[in-house]
């Protein structure tokens, strides 16, 4: 969700500057692009109804079919901006004439390319935002107007998300505790959500979300301490649940770049192997990215901790839940004096 979040700008610049722009997307962020503003059409990619499949000659027809139907349209630009071997198959043989591409692409991406940016330097100090609007610049717009567009909630999720917040006490702050992301390593320490939920929980409301696979995690770090939504939100529900709360507190996820996205809570977004100033949360005040200021940080791509003995896996450890109370004191007063 992040990547798709992150690329959004990107298209309002072209859309704004007279270009029709479609995206292809899989299940997974279809509902932040469906009747996105930003957009003309979007082409949905069932990757996962294809990996249940396996490999059954139904993908490829499937496949052929979404191609046409992009070729049909007649485009004369791809931007591959997810870079790997699952993008090019889509930007090699979309039928533009020109299929622009970074040379930092993974996966042969480079070959479904016939324009390469090759003066782009990654700055993990510098948010990947700027990094995306390249593509603009290389098309010589203007990137100085950074614009975030949604598609509006529809009636059904908004009654939705009334009847699972009407029992909450109006007197207290609304808190949600999404802790799961995909990537073990990226995992804040079980014990320091639950001193975090321990000293939160008679002072706030605390929500806490993931789907169903995550109810171990969050069942671990105390979900009776407060409502527990596992498995009872979409993408589109859960959009309208954080744009009704006061915080949200998340690791390096597609929870945190959704809750800063909806553009109301103040997000607190914890890092481990990855780099929070790269991939956090962009902009206002009330949105913090921190990790622990370890020597090892960020390893961002490793799927497990290089370190042994006492350091092994450190940076899961940090920072300690005493200094996110304190922020999380702080963003609460933020919010609270923004209201």
């Amino acid at each position: 969700m992040g990547d798709i979040i992150f690329h959004i700008p990107l298209a309002n610049i072209l859309k704004k500057n007279g270009y029709e722009v479609g995206w292809v997307v899989s299940e997974k962020g279809y509902a932040l692009l469906k009747g996105n503003p930003c957009l003309d059409k979007v082409y949905l990619v069932p990757a996962k109804k294809w990996k249940k499949r396996k490999f059954k000659l139904l993908n490829f027809f499937d496949y052929l079919r979404i191609l046409s139907e992009i070729r049909k349209d007649k485009y004369d630009i791809v931007l591959d901006c997810q870079q790997m071997f699952k993008s090019l198959i889509w930007t090699i043989f979309s039928g533009a004439k020109r299929r622009i591409i970074t040379k930092d692409s993974k996966e042969f991406a480079q070959y479904g390319a016939n324009e390469i940016l090759k003066d782009i330097k990654i700055n993990y100090n510098k948010h990947v935002l700027y990094y995306n609007l390249e593509y603009a610049k290389y098309l010589g717009l203007n990137t100085d107007e950074i614009k975030f567009t949604l598609p509006d909630t529809s009636p059904e999720v908004k009654s939705y998300v009334d009847e699972i917040l009407k029992d909450v006490d109006k007197t207290k702050p609304l808190v949600v505790i999404a802790p799961a992301t995909t990537r073990e390593m990226k995992h804040w320490d079980e014990g320091n959500w639950r001193k975090v939920v321990n000293e939160l929980k008679d002072s706030c409301n605390l929500i806490f979300t993931g789907i169903e696979e995550n109810r171990p995690l969050l069942e671990s770090i105390g979900a009776d301490k407060g409502l527990n939504l596992c498995g009872k939100t979409n993408l589109e529900s859960l959009r309208e649940l954080f744009s009704r709360v006061d915080l949200v507190m998340a690791p390096d996820s597609g929870s945190a770049q959704l809750a800063w996205a909806s553009n109301k809570p103040a997000v607190i977004a914890i890092y481990t192997c990855t780099p929070p100033k790269y991939y956090g949360p962009f902009g206002a005040d009330k949105y913090v990215s921190i990790n622990g200021g370890l020597k090892c940080q960020p390893c961002s791509y490793t799927k497990t901790c290089p370190k042994e003995g006492e350091n092994y896996k450190l940076c899961t450890k940090n920072p300690p839940p005493e200094k996110i109370l304190n922020i999380v004191k702080k963003m609460l007063d933020f919010n609270t004096a923004a209201s």
